[in-house]
């Protein structure tokens, strides 16, 4: 089983409607998995989010990426994991 992270892309960001100094965005990601000898790529949109105030678009940018990768991570780490085998 693989799970490979072609590219992750930033959409939008903006302001927490309801938090202050908090930043949400999109980030797309584009995924390509082997499993069971079948490749799929597929896309993920996921909704980040930052408490960094007022800050630069570089800085802003940086922070919801971050949050992605993290998301990612985790994602990754559940999919290498093995499967249970049914006893025969």
């Amino acid at each position: 089983m693989s799970f490979d992270i072609k590219s992750c892309q930033l959409m939008h960001f903006g302001p927490h409607r309801a938090i202050a100094g908090r930043v949400a965005g999109v980030v797309r990601v584009r995924i390509g998995e082997d499993f069971l000898g079948t490749h799929t790529d597929y896309t993920l949109d996921l909704k980040v989010k930052a408490d960094i105030g007022a800050a630069s678009s570089d800085v802003i940018r940086h922070a919801l990426l971050g949050h992605a990768a993290r998301q990612l991570n985790k994602l990754k780490l559940r999919h290498q994991q093995r499967l249970p085998v049914a006893a025969e």
